[in-house]
């Protein structure tokens, strides 16, 4: 583990944090558009991340969100986490409504569905993302919610 992951959980462990992620989210965004999509606070960070791109379940304009995602063969485990901040990500909703949605990985876009998981499948995949950002623990004692997890999969074009 790089000295920039280290950093990143370090940050990423601060309690005030939630209340920020919107500036956060922007500010990536930002960096995102000015390196043409090459570069992102993940990808410096050292964290393997994902791009979903999926329509508003109510308005059906498309929303991109970067997520650090936990690979699993061709699959991807992601959690609606927030910081552990009190309310569940739209993007959540989004592909719980969503048939499939576009996943960017390292600049290559798949089409790909989500399954929620519970049970021993949540308790892997819990494991798995906990593997790469121990953070998620914090997570899970500041919200009141339960975080979900999806497993992304590729699907039949």
């Amino acid at each position: 583990m790089g000295i920039l992951t280290r950093l990143a959980i370090l940050i990423g462990s601060i309690a005030w944090l939630p209340k920020y992620l919107p500036w956060i989210v922007k500010a990536d965004k930002l960096v995102q558009k000015v390196s043409g999509g090459r570069v992102d606070f993940l990808r410096i960070a050292g964290l393997p991340g994902i791009t979903i791109t999926v329509p508003g379940r109510r308005s059906g304009v498309l929303h991109s969100t970067t997520m650090l995602a936990a690979p699993d063969g061709d699959d991807w485990i992601v959690a609606g986490s927030y910081f552990g901040g009190p309310k569940t990500p739209a993007w959540v909703f989004n592909i719980r409504a969503a048939q499939s949605f576009d996943v960017e990985v390292h600049g290559v876009a798949r089409r790909m569905s989500a399954t929620e998981l519970s049970g021993v499948d949540r308790d892997a995949a819990w494991a798995q993302l906990l593997a790469i950002w121990p953070n998620f623990t914090l997570y899970e004692e500041r919200t009141n919610r339960v975080i979900p997890l999806f497993r992304l999969s590729n699907t039949a074009s």
